[in-house]
């Protein structure tokens, strides 16, 4: 008898000493309705296509729809920290939305990974930007690669409309840097909000300053209103656009407006024009087929964002898991260790070089030339 309480008492204390299992909790919050719903739809129904497990722990997602305000935004990551206990937070689709979002991150000390475009979200680092990580390039990688390839096609001067919101606003910042080292002038700054219904005004007005091409900033069904409104107009220059407009969507709405629109974006977009043992190919053909597993149609790269997203935390959660258990803070904290840790990781959206100074990681390799080509988007080569 007193071995059999001994055994027992020996168990009690084992059972006592290991650490209990948790699950990892990840929130989600994404713009699935309001004018942001174009990249926020695709999101949210990638969520069935990600992992239920990672490094041998089952992840729970809870996922939040942000409406596309920030107010709302905001309401979503504090429920996910306080209520939900949540390890990391993943959001938002839109840069205005994900901006208040930061001060939530610093406070409650859990990583937020931002879907959202605008170099903003991780520049210049500081105390809230060290929790902060972004899977979509950065507007500078991406605005460079354009401008150099405009510069190099012959255009001296380059009209610009905007949507008048963060998206916007970033990527003329960084056209009005470059464009002086290149050569280029920039007649006009036009902008229009994501839900107006027309942008023949703002595209008069670029017309009027005659120049040899139109820059255009915006994303989603969106950026379709200006070039449309150009090409009704009988503008005939070039038109160039941004990685925001990499949809399907974006095609079938503008038709043969959009014929000819040049971008650089994420490899995800140009994937079959890759050779099959490119490991971007390979990246974009894991994703695919996990999506029309669990959906039945083909993902657009809105939707890939999140799933790179993912790709990352599959890399940062076994070093972290190491560290601390899932619920706690030195869990988030080791988890956001690692995530500045990652390296050489191929994504829908480029090649991945976490370091602590940049929570973005990509270069110019991570920016492909494409262009809409008979109803298609195709690598410029």
């Amino acid at each position: 008898m007193r071995a059999a309480v001994a055994v027992l008492g020996m168990a009690l204390t084992m059972m006592l000493a290991a650490p209990a299992r948790a699950d990892i909790k990840v929130g989600i919050v994404v713009s699935a309705t309001g004018p942001g719903s174009a990249l926020g739809q695709p999101q949210i129904k990638a969520v069935a296509a990600l992992p239920k497990e990672i490094g041998g722990e089952k992840i729970v997602y809870i996922a939040l729809d942000d409406e596309s305000d920030s107010v709302k935004g905001l309401q979503n990551a504090r429920r996910l920290v306080i209520q939900d206990g949540v390890d990391v937070i993943i959001g938002s689709s839109l840069t205005p939305v994900t901006m208040p979002m930061l001060d939530v991150a610093l406070e409650s000390r859990t990583p937020l990974l931002s879907l959202a475009a605008s170099t903003a979200i991780v520049q210049p680092m500081d105390d809230k930007r060290k929790w902060a990580f972004k899977v979509v390039p950065n507007d500078d990688i991406m605005a460079a690669a354009m401008l150099k390839y405009i510069a190099k096609s012959g255009v001296k001067t380059l009209g610009f409309i905007g949507v008048s919101d963060g998206y916007g606003e970033g990527y003329y910042q960084e056209v009005t840097k470059l464009a002086p080292k290149l050569g280029l002038t920039v007649t006009t700054h036009e902008v229009y909000a994501r839900g107006d219904t027309s942008a023949m005004g703002q595209a008069l007005k670029v017309i009027a300053t005659n120049p040899d091409a139109v820059f255009i900033a915006s994303a989603g069904t969106p950026a379709v209103l200006p070039q449309q409104a150009l090409r009704e107009r009988g503008y005939a220059g070039k038109i160039f656009q941004t990685h925001g407009v990499a949809t399907q969507e974006f095609i079938k709405l503008g038709k043969e407006n959009v014929e000819g629109a040049i971008f650089a974006g994420e490899a995800f977009s140009i994937a079959d024009d890759l050779a099959a043992e490119d490991p971007f190919r390979r990246a974009n053909d894991a994703f695919v087929a996990a999506y029309q597993a669990a959906n039945g149609d083909r993902p657009n790269i809105f939707a890939a964002h999140l799933w790179d997203t993912v790709t990352l935390l599959k890399g940062a959660i076994p070093g972290a898991l190491k560290a601390a258990r899932p619920g706690t803070a030195d869990f988030r904290a080791a988890l956001r260790d690692e995530l500045e840790r990652g390296k050489d990781v191929y994504l829908n959206n480029g090649l991945s070089n976490m370091s602590p100074t940049d929570h973005n990681g990509y270069d110019e390799r991570s920016a492909f030339l494409i262009k809409v080509e008979g109803g298609r988007f195709r690598l410029v080569k």
